[in-house]
């Protein structure tokens, strides 16, 4: 207990993982570029053979609209034993690692799933994948920190924060200084004050700061809350960025970034058991620089567009490829990767789990930006994809003309069997207290969170 104590996440804290995390980033600028597994163009033919056999069986699934509660868990198991052939095939996994995905990670997010939608039915499918996505990341902590993998009442307070904070502040059509008003009373709410909800948004928020706090009494653990103030000021120096945008400089930027990717995950490592060691803690801050730089990597074109100022889209407005910024970000996700392996929990399948899906997620969004690429490091690149890049763009394209029937799935995957949501508080009790404290109808037909 007296270790716990001695480890405090201040805002100075945060500064100083920031200018660790910097060096440890420039410093993977000077490296070769890792060479990682290469596929053949057979190789990837028979990968892109699984993957549209994976495809196939759930559009299957979807054209049955199963309508019985049967014919859902039915497809359920049928859906998972696809994905669970998929992955031996097209990803080389083997079973541990597989068993690993369908019964540990998958059952996360369905939990998460039918939670969501009995807190808040207007919740949409994007809304929930993307509170899933952090989720994952929070159970995937669990093992790493000595934990068994599971959604617990925190981490589903804290994944579902996203939608009604992070998508209100990234919205175009809320200026600068209402973000900035909303944020302040979020600060209050985190601190620990409990300030009236004053719209549907706020008493969402409220009631999943409650659900932390439930888990997490304030007095026995103030890490906890430290971590979360902690991305909310990181969160607000990111809106202040739009402000100033082009007045950055690349090292504050970077800095920007580093903090509010770091404070994130640190605040998911936390809540995953409510105390870290210090080599535990400084993993989870440079783990949330890795998923915030690829992420920027993901949205370099919507950045752009909103005018959004990050390493990529800066280096793509001044005409340079990212070449180099890749093979940077590919070297400092092997120097996160070691660090990890550094962490005396955890098996080694579940981490070199982890690092194929850091790697996967950075190529697969080289593929999607090829135009920011030189003709050179595509073609090199593509050899570290299971995939060829063309495929993985066509394949996106369907997908995403096809959202009607993958939400017919979705939905079915929201059927739950007998005990399988035991250990989670009911969602109506939360939200009626938090609506209640605010003179608002809980039941109300349409909540303001679009």
């Amino acid at each position: 207990m007296l270790k716990r104590m001695q480890q405090s996440y201040s805002w100075s804290w945060v500064e100083t993982q920031v200018a660790q995390v910097i060096d440890v980033w420039n410093s993977s600028a000077a490296q070769l570029a890792q060479g990682g597994q290469r596929f053949n163009l057979k190789e990837q033919q028979k990968r892109e053979k699984a993957y549209d056999e994976g495809l196939r069986a759930v559009e299957r699934e979807a054209r049955k609209v199963p309508r019985t509660k049967a014919e859902r868990l039915a497809a359920q198991d049928r859906i998972v034993a696809s994905f669970a052939r998929f992955s031996a095939s097209a990803l080389d996994l083997e079973g541990e690692a597989v068993q690993l995905l369908t019964n540990d990670f998958l059952p996360v997010g369905t939990k998460l799933a039918r939670w969501a939608r009995r807190f808040d039915a207007s919740l949409s499918m994007a809304d929930i994948i993307q509170a899933c996505r952090n989720a994952w990341t929070a159970c995937g902590l669990q093992p790493l920190l000595g934990e068994c993998i599971g959604i617990t009442p925190s981490i589903l307070g804290y994944s579902l924060l996203y939608p009604y904070s992070d998508n209100y502040l990234d919205r175009e059509d809320v200026s600068p200084e209402a973000k900035l008003r909303f944020s302040e009373r979020f600060r209050e709410r985190l601190r620990g004050e409990r300030p009236a909800a004053l719209d549907y948004r706020e008493v969402a928020l409220w009631a999943l700061v409650q659900l932390i706090e439930k888990q997490y009494p304030r007095t026995r653990y103030p890490q906890v809350f430290e971590c979360l103030l902690a991305i909310h000021r990181a969160q607000e120096e990111s809106i202040a960025q739009l402000r100033i945008g082009d007045h950055c400089s690349d090292a504050e930027v970077l800095r920007m970034s580093c903090a509010k990717g770091g404070s994130s995950v640190l605040a998911d490592a936390c809540l995953a058991r409510g105390w870290m060691s210090k080599e535990e803690s400084r993993f989870a801050f440079e783990w949330g620089v890795l998923l915030q730089l690829g992420d920027d990597l993901q949205d370099v074109r919507e950045d752009m567009r909103r005018g959004s100022v990050t390493l990529f889209s800066r280096a793509v407005a001044l005409g340079r490829p990212l070449d180099g910024l890749v093979m940077q970000l590919l070297n400092f996700s092997e120097q996160v990767g070691a660090r990890m392996d550094c962490l005396p929990n955890g098996t080694k399948m579940l981490k070199e789990l982890l690092k194929m899906s850091w790697r996967s997620l950075i190529i697969r969004a080289v593929a999607d930006a090829h135009e920011f690429f030189s003709p050179g490091f595509l073609e090199e690149a593509e050899r570290s994809s299971p995939f060829r890049f063309e495929f993985l763009r066509t394949r996106q394209e369907k997908l995403t003309g096809r959202q009607g029937l993958f939400a017919i799935v979705f939905d079915a995957f929201l059927e739950a069997r007998d005990g399988d949501d035991a250990g989670l508080p009911l969602p109506s009790s939360y939200q009626n207290n938090a609506a209640s404290d605010a003179n608002l109808d809980p039941v109300a037909d349409v909540w303001s969170v679009g």
